[in-house]
């Protein structure tokens, strides 16, 4: 099995990025994490982490396609390692009213069914689909 922090410099290297102490440092809160985490709850679990760096840093590890950015409905984004780096596919439950954004996964034969639909809908639009997020949108428990 290949280690995490191998992986990601190696990733890092085929685009002439340094796997810095500030990058491992964001990479292993977001491994620690159990969902996706905004920059102020990064910062939060880090507190030798500069702002500026998080942002920086994780604008490198977003382009490298390290972590992903969530988009919820309210103004913080929350990022997580990719999926590919974590074999851990899932969907996400997004609160419209608080932003709050929660991991949830499907059972295998429904993900089988849901994959493919979705290929067959991006067939229909000569799309050429690499993979899927589903995001449910709504209100959480808290704000219901």
């Amino acid at each position: 099995m290949v280690d995490l922090h191998d992986e990601i410099a190696g990733k890092l290297r085929g685009v002439g990025q340094r796997y810095t102490t500030n990058r491992r440092v964001i990479i292993d809160v977001l491994e620690a994490a159990t969902h996706p985490l905004t920059i102020q709850e990064i910062l939060d679990r880090r507190t030798t982490l500069a702002q500026s760096s998080a942002y920086r840093n994780l604008a490198v590890l977003e382009e490298t396609g390290v972590v992903h950015r969530v988009v919820s409905s309210d103004e913080f984004a929350r990022y997580e390692l990719a999926e590919d780096l974590t074999e851990h596919h899932h969907h996400h439950l997004i609160c419209r009213s608080c932003g709050a954004v929660a991991d949830f996964t499907v059972a295998p034969e429904v993900e089988l069914v849901l994959a493919g639909a979705l290929e067959q809908a991006a067939g229909d639009n000569e799309f050429s689909a690499e993979d899927h997020r589903l995001d449910l949108v709504g209100r959480c428990r808290r704000c219901r």
